[in-house]
């Protein structure tokens, strides 16, 4: 049998509910059928999710067509200069009428966090995200808090070089799994936004097409998707040749960029895992974790994972 009719054989089909999650999210979105996807990718990782663009480029419009498609309880943060930590995870207030100290949960208690603009606030803000991007909980004075199932945090930030940023600490970055841009629409596309109906419009009109109860479930499917030792041998040869170009790829990164290539397979309608899935990926589980300076030019994240994708054979 060939490669090509075991493939065929082994091939399930896409699911319908994901199929109509990415369709849906493509009404809102348009001509980003394959930053969509690779966002559903990251979310069935169980992962947290960063998109860099300029200002007006859709990213606030996209975290919330996707909050409202999956049926979660969200809270969007708006990340300034003067936010501080307790405004994130709460404080604690006495209170008068039972004499003791009570916590009260700031909006990162939820299930799905739009921390928008990140970059804006200062690092030590940034860095009160930390703990519950890492391990789902917070700790405030001696206390332990978890925060709800599932929890995630897709976050967007402005580039760099704008006014009024500050760098998000190489600690947090790491934690995200996957860093996107969307880039500018098409014509065709641009045209349907100026002539179409407000974006916050038919944001109100979805309807939720999944729970969190289907999210936990596709966890589940997730992990049961195979990968074998060749793809296995694969994945480790791409790491260790981004590891020989820059510094930061550490194992969470070659653990993340196991768990979403299953996804983005999952996504795709199998239950294993293919070259091209892993190469789907690559670019967005590896570009904000790579830096590399080329003389006196900066060479960008992304142009440097592109460049590893493509110079590591598949065996």
């Amino acid at each position: 049998m060939s490669a090509v009719d075991l493939l065929k054989k082994d091939n399930i089909e896409k699911d319908k509910k994901l199929q109509q999650v990415l369709q849906a999210g493509n009404q809102v979105i348009l001509d980003k059928e394959r930053e969509i996807q690779l966002c559903l990718a990251c979310l069935l990782s169980q992962g947290h999710l960063l998109i860099e663009d300029r200002p007006g480029m859709g990213k606030t419009t996209l975290v919330k067509t996707l909050a409202k498609l999956l049926g979660l309880e969200s809270q969007r943060i708006q990340f300034t200069n003067d936010l501080l930590p307790a405004d994130i995870l709460g404080t604690t207030v006495f209170n008068q009428q039972t004499r003791e100290f009570e916590f009260h949960k700031g909006p990162i208690f939820a299930n799905f966090i739009l921390a928008d603009e990140v970059n804006r606030a200062t690092p030590k803000t940034q860095s009160a995200c930390l703990q519950a991007m890492e391990e789902g909980s917070v700790s405030m004075d001696g206390q332990l808090y978890t925060l709800p199932e599932p929890f995630f945090l897709v976050a967007t930030q402005n580039p760099q070089e704008n006014i009024g940023t500050f760098p998000l600490p190489e600690s947090q970055i790491d934690r995200f799994l996957m860093r996107i841009e969307l880039g500018l629409p098409s014509r065709e596309a641009e045209r349907r936004i100026l002539t179409g109906d407000q974006r916050s419009h038919m944001i109100e009109d979805l309807k939720p097409l999944m729970s969190p109860e289907d999210l936990k479930n596709w966890f589940n499917k997730v992990e049961q998707v195979h990968m074998s030792d060749g793809i296995l041998d694969y994945l480790q040869d791409v790491i260790e040749k981004a590891r020989t170009v820059a510094n930061g790829v550490s194992p969470r990164a070659a653990k993340d960029l196991h768990r979403v290539s299953k996804a983005w397979a999952l996504i795709e309608g199998r239950d294993f895992v293919i070259p091209e899935d892993l190469q789907a990926v690559t670019v967005s589980v590896l570009n904000h974790r790579l830096k590399a300076d080329n003389g006196h030019s900066q060479t960008s994240g992304f142009e440097l994972a592109r460049e590893i994708i493509q110079s590591v054979p598949v065996k």
